[in-house]
């Protein structure tokens, strides 16, 4: 066993830096949006709606199948739901 050290779980566990960049913005997207539709107090229901997607892709959303979501239908589930995004980029340490 190795006693290296990983900045996040996504840098252990992903097969190259770039995954795990991507894994990231796409885990703090969906965090964002299932925080969203708790504080709204929103229903699967009414967010399907409002995203434009299915009532089962809400259910995989708050349930973190992060594998199933992309960078761009998150982006655009955000701005359906009034969210702005940000991507910040900087030199890697």
């Amino acid at each position: 066993m190795s006693n290296e050290k990983f900045a996040s779980v996504w840098d252990a566990i992903e097969d190259s830096p770039q995954d795990a960049e991507n894994m990231k913005l796409r885990a703090g997207l969906m965090r964002a949006l299932s925080e969203h539709l708790a504080r709204t107090g929103l229903g699967q229901a009414q967010a399907a709606k409002m995203f434009g997607v299915t009532q089962p892709r809400v259910s995989d959303l708050m349930r973190g199948k992060i594998n199933l979501f992309g960078l761009d239908a998150l982006v655009n589930m955000a701005s359906a739901a009034g969210l702005h995004v940000e991507i910040r980029v900087t030199e890697a340490a």
